[in-house]
């Protein structure tokens, strides 16, 4: 979990460090989303190829194999002098970060026996959810008072002690020595990655560009639609795919997958909400608003540690649908935002939130893979990561445009009634020009309110924007509620083949 924790961090701890990298490297705020953007394209390739790999090199070896990459081109970012190589270097360190969670996930599985695999999914659960979340903070607290390059060099220590760890603790169970890999699927792994490459351009850049209206965003939609239709065809058909997709025939692994594509949604895209309303609108400090959503950790943390205990005695299936109701009412909460709101307003629906996901994640993750064998483990756990993480694209994708368009048509409903009819209006323009008058003659006074208002108006049509994502968010959440009572109960009656 130290190479985990290290590797889910640096998907979110660079996001606040955007405006101080562009800075310091002379280039352009769109210029800078690259850093972020090269870092989830190698990442999302890798995820999923990364039981194939596994096999060919060795789970052991290819886990201590990507710290060293990771950890190589965290210092390799760190000491980058220019954009071009900040960018190469966060490829390198996507394609080493890209199986950790992957092969972490697998090697807790199969190191427990199935009653006590939600405990161990706890542990799992502490790291890939906390980690996301004070990412923010950390990146603005290091940026702020050190420097962005010590966002990446801290991982130095980490991974240095996590390969020794791994080097000394892991090892390889007997069905993963005794596969042999057949030849590689070069057609197969060409096409994944071109679509998911093409996907995650597609995402990133989509609101920039206008989406639809942009030619380089059909053309990259295009590539990536074909790309995976023909990927999806040809690993169902060759004798030896790089990724098994008929995994998805297992009930259990579908609905979970589809679940928690779901959770990343609403995990992501309100993790980029809030730091933006709060820094944006309320003049938050990028540490101070990392602060504000940081106590979700906390309801993850003690959630968690609970779900470890009670999963092998309740049914999976009623606490993921009590999380998924705790999450829907928590998200609802944020409904009730304005101007005026203190910070307990943010941190207290941020703590029931991530209560809430301890609810979700464990035993929606634990029932997921619990049907499948040992031998499937991997390769389920790559496209279930990769699931997660593409959700949390679409959803700061979504959550983002959603907050542009809506700004804009809220604007245009409160603009209808600032005109000179509306007796309101004028006496509230008149009372503005007033206190103006002793420091502008009367023209420039009354343009000043005009300007006020405008201002004004422009920060409650956001509001609204928001307002109306945190809805779509918590009704995505009521929607996932039935999710739980589709799951096959499983009872963990034998212990697993090759438990240590």
């Amino acid at each position: 979990m130290l190479a985990t924790v290290m590797e889910v961090l640096d998907t979110s701890v660079a996001n606040v460090a955007l405006p101080h990298i562009a800075g310091n490297l002379s280039a352009s705020s769109e210029e800078a989303t690259w850093v972020l953007t090269s870092y989830l394209i190698s990442n999302a390739i890798i995820l999923p190829a990364t039981s194939w790999i596994s096999t060919y090199v060795g789970r052991k070896r290819f886990l201590i194999i990507c710290i060293i990459i990771f950890t190589l081109a965290s210092a390799l970012c760190g000491a980058a002098p220019n954009l071009a190589t900040l960018i190469i270097a966060r490829i390198l360190q996507g394609m080493g970060g890209g199986a950790l969670q992957p092969i972490a996930q697998s090697v807790l599985l199969e190191s427990f026996p199935p009653a006590k695999r939600g405990a161990a999914m706890a542990v799992y659960g502490m790291g890939i959810v906390v980690a996301p979340i004070i990412g923010p903070t950390l990146g603005g607290w290091i940026t702020d008072n050190y420097s962005w390059r010590w966002i990446f060099y801290i991982n130095l220590p980490i991974g240095a002690l996590a390969a020794f760890m791994a080097n000394a603790f892991v090892e390889d169970p007997p069905y993963v020595k005794n596969q042999k890999p057949g030849t590689i699927d070069y057609l197969g792994f060409g096409l994944m990655a071109l679509g998911l490459g093409a996907l995650e351009l597609t995402l990133d850049l989509g609101q920039q560009r206008d989406w639809f209206e942009s030619p380089l965003i059909v053309f990259t939609a295009s590539v990536s639609i074909l790309s995976v239709l023909s990927f999806i065809f040809w690993e169902l058909y060759v004798d030896e795919p790089i990724v098994n997709l008929r995994v998805f025939l297992n009930r259990n692994f579908a609905i979970g997958c589809a679940a928690i594509a779901s959770v990343g949604v609403v995990l992501y895209g309100s993790t980029a909400l809030l730091p933006l309303f709060l820094q944006t609108l309320l003049g938050y400090p990028a540490v101070d608003s990392g602060l504000a959503v940081s106590p979700r950790g906390i309801g993850s943390i003690i959630s968690m540690i609970i779900v470890g205990r009670v999963i092998g005695k309740l049914d999976a299936r009623y606490l993921i649908a009590f999380g998924f109701c705790v999450l829907a009412v928590s998200t609802w909460m944020f409904t009730s935002i304005n101007l005026d709101i203190g910070t307990s307003s943010i941190q207290i629906p941020m703590v029931i939130s991530g209560f809430a996901m301890g609810f979700v994640f464990v035993p929606l993750t634990t029932l997921s893979m619990s049907t499948l064998p040992n031998e499937q483990i991997g390769n389920a756990s790559g496209i279930y990561n990769l699931m997660r993480n593409t959700g949390g694209s679409i959803g700061i994708a979504v959550m983002t445009t959603m907050l542009a368009r809506n700004s804009q048509v809220h604007q245009n409903v409160l603009a209808g009634n600032t005109n000179v009819y509306n007796p309101a209006f004028q006496q509230y323009v008149h009372q503005i020009s007033a206190g103006f008058a002793g420091m502008l003659d009367p023209a420039s006074a009354t343009q000043a309110a005009y300007a006020s208002i405008y201002g004004m108006m422009g920060r409650q049509a956001a509001v609204l924007a928001y307002i109306d994502d945190f809805r779509i968010l918590a009704v995505l959440c009521l929607l996932c509620i039935p999710a739980g009572f589709l799951f096959k109960a499983v009872r963990h009656a034998k212990p697993i083949e090759g438990a240590h």
